[in-house]
């Protein structure tokens, strides 16, 4: 089940309390104070899985809490810090604060970890309140508590061709004559309930390796169709049209075989408005234009309408039949080099550091690099 969006909260584990206790040796009447510290809090960290391709393991498991820390104990021994809590989320996931509304990471790199709740910091003991004026301090600092936040997850795939178009335009068809996606396929519209995403050789598709293709590569990806009013919440489209924001390129397909009786101008003109309304940012994208399903066009008048009117804007355009593989090869081309042409994807404007801490809960407090940190000393105040 392909799930892209998810609201958990997390508490990251209280500090140990600091401990008043006093030195007890045979022989030793005076020993003093030797309370130990309280262990570290465990914090929780996110970290982009590449073997992720789903928050699904979010739906219904939605409150991590990490491990508090021990309290201190007598004979100045610090207690155990509690262990770090690593959650697992595919590349390209948007992690937000719901209760701010801040964007907090952008995982856009395999292996890359933030930190989304800080661990609260251990007390200390009566030890480090010892002075010449005050020898037997009973005096102690409770553990201070971690950090909890209500976050929300949505994964955007991260794509270089989006293929967009109403439902039926043969989208589907096209992924899987191009990659090695499988996607259900039917004559029905909506039958893509789910995007699915396919990696695409330049080579294969034109036939054998050529020097010019050098061995290219690319992501495409199949979006669920799109209908009038798809940004306002209408059919499917608002739960997808976000996908379309990490593609470098969109491709619209659009049927112009004797079967449909649209018009293809609107329906070119009615899918941009869609991206446009969603999104200021995909009116901009870079864009060809693909008619489909050549095979089953006897009657091209519509399909050299739709050629008139890209050349009028300066749009790319290609005309494929997906069953019969005419036009394929041109239009993997046209996209390899289309991909060619455009700047690599920009990073994200968020922090993504390999540890982000958001709010700590003190300056002495530092992030914990390892699963399992070793409690870190407190000095003596002077």
């Amino acid at each position: 089940m392909f799930v892209d969006e998810a609201k958990i909260y997390v508490k990251a584990g209280d500090g140990g309390n600091g401990c008043v206790a006093f030195r007890r040796e045979k022989f030793v009447p005076r020993g003093g104070p030797s309370g130990g510290d309280g262990g570290h809090g465990g914090s929780i960290y996110l970290e982009a899985n590449p073997h992720d391709n789903t928050l699904l393991r979010y739906r219904y498991n939605r409150e991590f809490k990490a491990d508090r820390g021990r309290h201190g104990e007598g004979s100045n021994c610090t207690g155990h810090a509690g262990a770090d809590m690593v959650l697992l989320v595919p590349v390209g996931t948007v992690v937000t604060d719901q209760d701010s509304g801040e964007q907090i990471a952008d995982l856009t790199k395999p292996g890359q970890r933030v930190l989304l709740a800080q661990g609260g910091r251990g007390g200390r003991g009566n030890q480090h309140f010892a002075k010449p004026w005050h020898q037997a301090p009973r005096e102690s600092e409770e553990g201070q508590p971690g950090q909890e936040r209500n976050l929300r997850f949505e994964l955007k795939l991260l794509a270089d061709v989006g293929l967009v178009g109403f439902p039926n335009a043969g989208k589907s068809t096209l992924i899987s004559r191009i990659s090695a996606a499988h996607p259900k396929i039917a004559n029905y519209p909506f039958t893509t309930l789910e995007p699915s995403l396919g990696v695409v050789s330049a080579d294969s598709n034109l036939g054998k390796p050529s020097e010019r293709t050098g061995g290219r590569t690319f992501v495409v990806t199949d979006l669920p169709g799109l209908i009038e009013g798809a940004h306002t919440g209408v059919g499917l489209g608002i739960r997808f049209l976000k996908h379309v924001e990490r593609t470098r390129l969109i491709a619209h397909l659009i049927d112009t075989s004797d079967a449909s009786d649209r018009d293809p101008v609107h329906d070119f003109e009615v899918i941009t408005g869609e991206l446009a309304a969603f999104s200021e940012k995909l009116s901009e994208k870079p864009m060809i234009v693909v008619a489909t399903k050549l095979d089953a066009t006897t009657d091209r008048t519509r399909l050299e309408k739709l050629r008139e009117f890209c050349a009028a804007r300066g749009l790319e355009f290609y005309a494929i039949s997906s069953a019969s593989g005419e036009g394929i090869p041109q239009l993997v081309r046209g996209m390899a080099d289309a991909l060619d042409r455009l700047a690599p994807a920009e990073e994200p404007q968020a922090d993504n550091s390999e540890d982000v801490a958001s709010e700590p809960q003190s300056s002495e407090h530092e992030p914990k690099a390892s699963a399992h940190p070793a409690a870190v000393p407190r000095t003596e105040e002077r």
